[in-house]
């Protein structure tokens, strides 16, 4: 995948920079400046990646290291509305792999990507403790449990 530049929008960069001040741009705080420059931006593109970089005098390996280790963190532009498919044990063994097929099908996208409207994105999770509604799908802040691959069609409805 070839890189395409950012452009940042001066307003959030100041607000980004405010909060590594306000961690005082101490390196120890860089998961907690992470968190809420991805509350800022909705991602962290390497241009994000760079600024913090320089605001708490880390390499940037060190960054994008963080930033690809942790699930939470991504570096693709969420949907308007970010699915999530939970892949735990309960979920998957109930079907949760069809439902997410149909997902991908209906939505013509493949986990990790947003549609080309930028409405929707599709993602993985491991658990999220619901494992007695299995399978399980949250969008944004909704959790629907017990989904069928029939029911993605009707869920999907919803966001129309």
């Amino acid at each position: 995948m070839s890189h395409i530049k950012v452009q940042l929008k001066e307003k959030q960069v100041d607000q980004l920079k405010e909060v590594c001040l306000s961690f005082n741009n101490d390196p120890k705080e860089l998961i907690n400046v992470l968190h809420k420059a991805q509350g800022i931006f909705g991602y962290l593109p390497a241009e994000v990646q760079e600024v913090v970089a320089r605001e708490l005098k880390v390499p940037i390996a060190k960054v994008y290291g963080v930033v690809t280790f942790y699930s939470f963190f991504t570096m693709q532009p969420k949907g308007i509305h970010p699915i999530s498919i939970c892949m735990g044990t309960a979920c998957y063994v109930r079907g949760g792999e069809k439902v997410l097929e149909e997902f991908k099908r209906l939505l013509k996208t493949n986990v990790g990507e947003t549609t080309p409207d930028g409405k929707f994105s599709i993602s993985c999770l491991r658990c999220v403790g619901a494992c007695g509604l299995a399978p399980v799908v949250s969008i944004g802040e909704k959790i629907y449990g017990r989904v069928s691959p029939e029911g993605v069609k009707d869920i999907l409805k919803e966001y129309e």
